[in-house]
This record gives C-alpha cells, structure tokens and sequence, in this order.
C-alpha cells in the first residue's frame, strides 16, 4: 500500500478531527520557526564575541547587558517550545486515542455485516482477525502520531533551516541538499529487501495468536488425549519462524541504518569544510561555522530518526493494507449481489412464511461441497423435518434458508419471492434459531435469556426460563438469575438458548437437534413447550429423536447432500431404505421392545 493509498482511506476517519490537525500544524509552524532561533544566537554570539576580543572597547556593563539578553531570549525561547511541543503531543495523542476508538468500532460494525462465507475462510479465523484488528489499529494510530510529533515537524525544520541556510551562502546549503537524494536511496533499497520480510512477520503473528486462542479454548482436549508435549511444540515452530524473521528484519535494518549514518557524517564533512573555505576567504564571519553546523543539525534530523519512524510507518503500511481488506471487502456484505435491494418485507401484512429451495447447489469456501440440486419446500404454518446422517448436509440446507450463506446455484424463495430480496435483519427477527452447539455469553444468566428479546421484562425471563425447565434450577443456584452463564452445565446452557427462543417468540422456528444436550425427562418436558409454540408456525427440526421426526408433517431424507426421499413418518417407513435404517436404528438403540414391555406390563 502506497503513502497516498493510505492517506485516502485515512481521510474520512481523520478528517472529522480537522480542528486538531489545524492546530497541529500551527504548532509544527512555530515549533519550525523556534527551532532555527538557537543557531541564530548562537552565530550573533560568536561573532559579538570575536568582535569584543577584537576591539576590546566593550565595558563589563555591556558584556553583561549582552550575555544576560541571549541567555533571557534562549530561555524565553525553551519555554514556548515546551508550550509547542506540549500542544503538539495532546493533539495528536487526542488524534489518535479517537481514531483507534472510530477504526474499531467501524471494523466491528464492519465484521458483524459480514456473511457466515467471510468467517469460513482459513485466513479469517476468530485469532488472525483478532491479531489483524489490534495490530492494524495500533500501527496506524502510531503513525498518525508520528506524522503529527515527529515527521511533519522535523521536516518542516528541516525546510526551514535548508532555506535558511541557501539564505546565507547557496554552495552551504547546495551541500546539505546534496545528501537527500543518497539518503533517499538507500531508504528506497531497504524499503524493496523488507517488504516481503514484513509481510512473513505478520502472517506469522497472525498464525501464532490463532493457533495461541485455540490452544487455549481446546484446553480440555488439549489434556484429554495427554497432547501438552505436541501443542508445545507446535507453539515452538511457529515462534522459531517469527524470531527467525524478526532477526532477519532488524539485521537488515542494522545494516541501512549504518549507511544512512554515513551518509549523513558525509554530508556534515561537506558542510564544515565548505563553511571553512569561505570565512578563511573572509567571505564569512566566524560565527557561520556554527550556525551552519547547528542548521545542518536540524536539516539531518529526519536522516538520523527517520530510520525509527520509517521502519514503524512500513509495518504501519503493511498492516494498513490487510487491516482495510478485511474492512472494505464489499463482495461479503448480506446482499451484496444484487445492486437494487428490493425489500419484500416492507408489506409485513402479507407475510406467510413459506420457503422453498429450488435446485440448490452450496459449496463452502474452503471447497466443500454440501448440497447437490436440492428441492425443498417449507409449507406455512406446517412442521418440516430433514433426517439424514452425520454430514447429509441438514445444518447446510438451514444455514442457507436462514439466509446465513448464499446458494452457489439455485434459489431460494420466501412466499414466493427471492429471499435475496429480503432484508436479513427482518428475516432473522422473524426466524428463532435453536442450533446443536449454541453460544453462551459472558455474563449472567438473565443477560444470555434477555439476548433474545433486549426490551423484555423480568417477569418475561422468568416466563421463558419456565417453558425451557429451567426456572427452578435457577432459583437453587446462590445468585439466581446473577449467576454467571458460563458456569452451568452444557444441559443448562442448551436450556438458556431454547429460553430465547421462547422470549423471542417468533412466526418461523428452526431447530437443529434442540434436546440433544438434555436428560430424557428434561428433554420430553422441552418437547411438550416445543410443541405448544409450534402451532401454526413455520418449523423446521432437525434431529434423531423419533418421536419428533414422527410428529412432522412432512419429512425430508438427505443423503450426501442430496434429497433421497420425502413424505410422512408412515410413507417413507413403508417405502424402506435409509429412512427405515435410520428408525429401526434408533429402535434398536433403545431397545423399545423391552422398554415396552417393562412400561405397559
């Protein structure tokens, strides 16, 4: 990414700031002009000196009227440059405290618009985001503090102490602007060697805090199949690459930066002996050897921090380029292949809830092909089941009716309609989602309920914390509904996600074997709630149980991702193949035969 590439894509987060950048460079222009007083005094001192010793008619009284005015003037001046630089470090820390916060919360809004696809790809895990959010943020804002503290500054002193130094004699100051076009060079060949350095080093912070975050979420299996050793090691590879790469960074940067010190030394040579020449010549007064020396202090300036600042602006670069690929990718936004969004669900009346998939083919990002030319149809108001093994492609299918991913071809209707067409939000707030593996959030116990329905009352918690068989266990808990969420059993957790779909109330319900994490009392007591919020709703459930796939009006058969068979409990069991694998498996699994004897007799 180019300096000016970075600037435009800057610019809309900065410029609301624009009163604080006014005022830095009001600062930068004082702090510029301040900074050429000293070797001004110091020329006039010099020369006042050498024309005392010479004449030798100056009284102590006008000694004293003289040292004591430079030393009031250079103090005076020490104090408004503390004032400057004071003012000039508060904005730009205001600047870039502000900035990280605007970068940040417009990533999260960014991510969170994002479809399931983005989440799926291998470089978009939950560790390299994370790795790629933090560290982008960071180096940018340090550059933008580095940009108003240290190279706007510098340069604008560098400027003005070259001009003044053109001022005084052309062939001085023709010396000191010789050495930018070396000094140029060779920045410009350590910016070619370190490009791809730097790319591997944040390839491999990203991998290292990914494969860091899931270490420690898979802890217990970590220690389950006694793997501590292999995860170490694993740690240990990817570290050894990251130094390995660091080393080689700032090896590289060792040796640049040695020759830009040299160049620098040269450029001070020229400087001295030019200066030299001419007051030899009597063309200049003594005084000129330190002023152009202390000018040309200030005109290498950048040359001797630069190689500080440029090395963070590079990685600030480098950085830039993945942190706004990831927040301007436009191709992952919901909706985004269809230019004109037409919004069904603006005539909410006429809203049935009817979905149908129309020859759907779904491959995942990462290759996988999930669904094969499925035809399915939710009728409204009906209860739907799809029954399949392991890997069928059910979960797939829900996914994409709830608008989560996008069908690589085919089509998916709502009431008719292409549900592209609709607004995912509405569709979601009408779709109550109790999914295998569901999230539970840090917090308590009452906040996680609450998520489905932000506005609801207690009394609305306790209700749906009622219907889920949930309420007692709360009220034996030393907090209630205080308590922490994380901290109840995966059964209890499974409960709190089928309470919000309770508190959330809503015309279409999708479930993904909701009563999987439960004990056979508690999960027939959730059947029973399931079933009272079922009426004349749109459902659609997948799972094993029997007594839930029996009680669909119409059921689904998946096998590797295609729809084998369809029809009721009754037509498909008659009909045999997997569909009848699938329930005399479950019959054998428990032992029905012997179950009903021991209940009826």
């Amino acid at each position: 990414m180019s300096t000016v590439t970075l600037i435009k894509k800057l610019w809309p987060f900065v410029q609301k700031y624009r009163q604080s950048l006014i005022g830095a460079f009001i600062l930068t222009g004082v702090g510029a002009l301040l900074a050429q007083v000293t070797p001004l005094v110091m020329e006039y001192t010099v020369n006042t000196v050498q024309d005392i010793l010479d004449k030798k008619k100056q009284t102590q009284q006008q000694i004293a009227w003289i040292v004591g005015g430079l030393v009031l003037v250079l103090f005076a001046k020490e104090i408004i440059n503390l004032l400057v630089q004071l003012g000039q470090k508060f904005l730009s820390d205001r600047l870039r405290f502000r900035l990280a916060a605007d970068l940040h919360n417009y990533s999260i809004k960014r991510m969170v618009s994002y479809h399931l696809s983005f989440f799926a790809l291998s470089q978009n895990q939950i560790g390299k985001l994370e790795k790629r959010i933090d560290k982008g943020i960071e180096s940018l804002t340090k550059t933008v503090k580095n940009l108003f503290v240290d190279i706007v500054p510098m340069f604008a002193n560098a400027l003005l102490a070259l001009a003044l130094m053109y001022k005084k004699n052309i062939w001085v100051g023709v010396c000191a602007t010789l050495i930018m076009p070396l000094y140029a060079l060779i920045s410009r060949e350590q910016s070619k060697r370190q490009k791809l350095i730097r790319r591997n080093i944040q390839q491999f912070r990203e991998e290292k805090a990914n494969t860091l975050f899931n270490l420690i979420e898979s802890i217990f299996v970590v220690k389950s199949f006694v793997r501590e050793e292999y995860e170490t090691s694993r740690q240990w590879k990817l570290t050894q690459q990251l130094s390995d790469s660091e080393v080689k960074h700032h090896r590289t940067n060792y040796l640049f930066d040695g020759l830009k010190s040299i160049a620098e030394q040269l450029g001070v040579v020229m400087v001295f002996v030019v200066t030299i020449y001419f007051v030899l010549n009597q063309q200049m007064t003594v005084g000129a050897i330190l002023l152009h020396l202390m000018l040309f202090n200030n005109v290498s300036a950048p040359v001797r921090h630069l190689h500080r600042i440029y090395d963070e602006y590079s990685e600030a670069l480098t950085y830039a380029e993945g942190f706004f690929d990831m927040i301007e990718n436009n191709s992952y936004l919901e909706n985004s292949q269809s230019k004109t969004i037409n919004h069904w669900n603006l005539v909410h009346k006429s809203f049935a809830g009817t979905f149908e998939m129309k020859d759907v083919d779904f491959v995942y990002p990462n290759g996988k092909q999930a669904l094969k030319g499925v035809n399915l149809h939710l009728e409204a108001g009906k209860t739907t089941a799809l029954v399949g093994l392991s890997g069928a492609g059910k979960s797939s299918a829900m996914n994409l009716l709830a608008g989560f991913y996008s069908p690589t071809r085919g089509e998916i209707l709502l009431d008719g309609k292409p549900l592209t067409g609709y607004d995912p939000h509405w569709i979601r707030r009408n779709v109550g989602l109790v999914m295998q593996k569901n999230h539970i959030f840090s917090g308590t116990i009452e906040e996680n309920i609450r998520y489905g329905k932000l506005e609801a009352t207690l009394d609305e918690i306790v209700a749906a914390a009622k219907q889920a068989s949930l309420h007692e266990q709360i009220l034996q808990m030393p907090n209630g509904y205080q308590t922490e969420a994380k901290a109840l059993s995966g059964g209890q957790q499974q409960r709190i996600a089928i309470a919000r779909l309770f508190l959330k109330n809503p015309p279409i319900i999708f479930l993904d074997e909701p009563t999987a994490s439960l004990d056979a009392i508690t999960a027939e007591q959730i059947k029973d709630s399931i079933d009272a919020i079922k009426k004349n709703r749109t459902v659609l459930i997948i799972s094993h149980s029997i007594s839930q796939i029996m009680d669909a009006d119409q059921i689904y058969v998946m096998q590797e991702g295609e729809i084998i068979g369809k029809g009721s409990h009754e037509t498909l069991y008659e009909a045999g193949g997997l569909y009848r694998e699938i329930i005399d498996s479950n019959a054998r699994t428990l032992n029905i035969g012997r179950l009903a004897a021991t209940v009826l007799g």
